[in-house]
């Protein structure tokens, strides 16, 4: 295991006249014990090279790609960022056509941007909880058919709140009109064991990128990319992965990759299955509640278990009151407030002692709610596209108050971040519904607003 490899490379008397700086000296920078200095190291003899794989890296991803089920697989220490580049930009001719769910994460928009991508948007479903919903085949179909020139499709599933998309359904629907299709499934790797949902891999999406970080037992940036050949072209998606990555990719980080496979190959499934009855005795234990409800999607949506959705729509608390008292009255930090829902976010690092501190904490919050009579949520309308955003972001621009913008085409992004789903993008018009959740929403902000309560907009 190259972590093991590490650690005896490094202990041994090896005097380190190459990067980093450091020199792995532990005792004149005692900080960087605690974070694995003592075995970062750089491309060395022995150690391989994971933007060129030939012998560590390479066994390592052809182990990956056994697991998920791919024909090649990719480590990234980029995150999914990284392999949402790649992925979209391996895959379109310059300025190609794109068809993109509006409820990509912003990784994927500043990808296209990238690529000078002519994008389009499927519609997900959505609900009254203002939970964004699958992307339907037929929809996929129907994008298609408006945009037969579409060279890729790219779908998120699952969702932030874990709602799964029927992939299998809209590969189908993708090869039948020649198109690729890509699958942001970051908040999936742990899709396809135990009792887990299928992945998109094995339901046949083409190029699939996974943040192991986020439901594994892997450090923070580590995230893998899938490819199943045919569609997709593995020695160009493997170019512009290295090519949107760091020419010195961590060691640290690829070892904590390695050290996730091997777990997983000796009890992936197993730890997967025990991971899932905890889960089921939260639900049976949050089953009572009366005022907070634990989303379920109902017949509406396919959801991945591991996902917490609470939502407040029926409690006379916000997300923002629920967060509060989670944090201060139970040291519990959630992983993000949106609206009325807060997801507390699982991993396979959870268990039946953890999950049940999150229950008796909500059957808790619960007592102390009392019902309330809210509206549905509703999504502002789609704005209109006069450019698009690569283009936007190149143009002469100028600030505006936000009580000014509506009518005024956008020269930058909104979004919350997380989940980093954009309200807005560049080169839209920003219509009224827009313009009132800027001025209401003090979560929504941008990477270019000068001050709170201004957008750039493109000049007139």
């Amino acid at each position: 295991m190259l972590l093991d490899d590490l650690i005896k490379y490094c202990g041994a008397d090896a005097l380190p006249m190459h990067m980093p700086g450091h020199k792995r000296n532990t005792d004149k920078f005692p900080w960087l014990a605690r974070l694995g200095g003592d075995i970062d190291i750089t491309e060395i003899d022995g150690f391989d090279n994971l933007n060129d794989p030939q012998t560590v890296f390479a066994g390592l991803e052809a182990r990956m790609a056994r697991m998920w089920g791919a024909d090649e697989s990719v480590c990234l220490v980029g995150g999914s960022t990284q392999g949402a580049f790649a992925a979209i930009c391996s895959s379109l001719l310059h300025g190609g056509s794109l068809l993109l769910c509006r409820n990509a994460h912003k990784s994927l928009y500043h990808a296209a941007e990238t690529a000078r991508a002519d994008v389009h948007y499927i519609m997900p479903d959505t609900d009254g909880d203002g939970i964004i919903g699958s992307v339907t085949p037929q929809a996929a179909e129907d994008a298609l058919r408006a945009h037969p020139d579409a060279a890729v499709v790219a779908v998120t599933s699952p969702t932030y709140e874990g709602v799964i998309s029927d992939i299998a359904k809209i590969a189908d629907v993708c090869h039948r009109y020649g198109a690729l299709l890509f699958v942001d499934e970051a908040h999936g790797a742990h899709l396809g064991f135990g009792g887990f949902p299928a992945s998109a891999v094995t339901c046949g999406a083409d190029i699939v990128v996974q943040s192991l970080h986020k439901t594994l037992p892997s450090l923070t940036q580590t995230a893998a990319l899938h490819i199943r050949c045919g569609f997709a072209d593995a020695n160009e998606v493997r170019r512009c992965a290295a090519m949107f990555g760091t020419s010195s990719p961590s060691y640290i980080l690829s070892a904590s990759i390695d050290a996730c496979v091997s777990y997983l190959e000796r009890e992936g499934d197993r730890a997967a299955d025990e991971w899932l009855s905890a889960l089921g005795s939260f639900r049976a234990r949050t089953a009572g509640m009366r005022h907070l409800k634990i989303y379920g999607g109902g017949d509406t949506f396919a959801l991945d278990p591991s996902k917490i959705v609470v939502t407040t729509s029926r409690a006379d608390t916000d997300g923002g009151g629920l967060v509060r008292l989670a944090r201060e009255k139970y040291n519990i930090e959630p992983e993000a407030e949106i609206g009325d829902n807060v997801i507390f976010m699982t991993g396979m690092g959870d268990t039946e002692s953890s999950l049940q501190r999150l229950a008796d904490a909500l059957c808790d919050i619960d007592r102390t709610c009392a019902a309330a009579d809210k509206a549905p949520a509703r999504a502002p309308a789609l704005p209109i596209k006069s450019i698009n955003a690569w283009e936007a972001v190149r143009r002469r621009s100028e600030t505006v108050p936000v009580s000014e913008c509506a009518g005024r085409t956008a020269a930058e992004y909104v979004w919350a971040y997380p989940p980093g789903i954009p309200l807005i993008v560049p080169g839209e018009i920003i219509n009224e519904d827009i313009a009132v959740a800027l001025s209401s929403d003090a979560r929504l902000y941008s990477t270019r607003r000068s001050a709170r309560g201004e957008i750039c907009v493109l000049s007139e």
